[in-house]
């Protein structure tokens, strides 16, 4: 799948940057047996507007029509990436290193599937947080998944 998200990802960018945004995620997957084509933007320090997800939207819905890249039907969803964001690429951690996340695990241990703590290193898929002023290090086998985390 990644070839696909990649090559709808390499369409999005030129879209995107006409208004100021960049591509944060490309997903798709299949939902309650329907297939999602979800396109996240970012905006940098200032906010992605629903003019931005809606003129993005617009354009790249004209163009993977005429590409049909994808066979099955499919729904199409432009979105901010939020302020609880998934983090992936390695320049997702340099970007928001010092910053709160939350780590989820596969399985938990001692009982804990879910972290809260400052994000204190990143290397090769491998996370250092600091929690309640201690580091602890997880391995990229271990994670299921790293967010930012937003106390409201």
């Amino acid at each position: 799948m990644s070839r696909l998200t990649d090559k709808i990802r390499a369409m999005a960018e030129p879209v995107a940057a006409k208004r100021g945004c960049d591509i944060w995620d490309v997903e798709y997957v299949k939902e309650a047996g329907q297939w999602f084509l979800r396109v996240y933007v970012d905006k940098g320090d200032e906010p992605v507007s629903i003019d931005d997800c809606e003129g993005i939207s617009r354009e790249l819905d004209k163009m993977l029509d005429e590409a049909d890249p994808i066979a099955e039907s499919y729904v199409f969803e432009v979105s901010s990436a939020g302020a609880e964001r998934q983090l992936k690429r390695p320049g997702d951690f340099e970007r928001f290193m010092g910053s709160e996340i939350e780590l989820r695990l596969y399985k938990p241990e001692n009982g804990v599937k879910a972290y809260v703590g400052r994000l204190a290193g990143y290397d090769g898929g491998d996370v250092a947080m600091e929690i309640g002023g201690e580091e602890r290090k997880f391995e990229k086998k271990q994670i299921a998944a790293v967010r930012l985390h937003v106390t409201f």
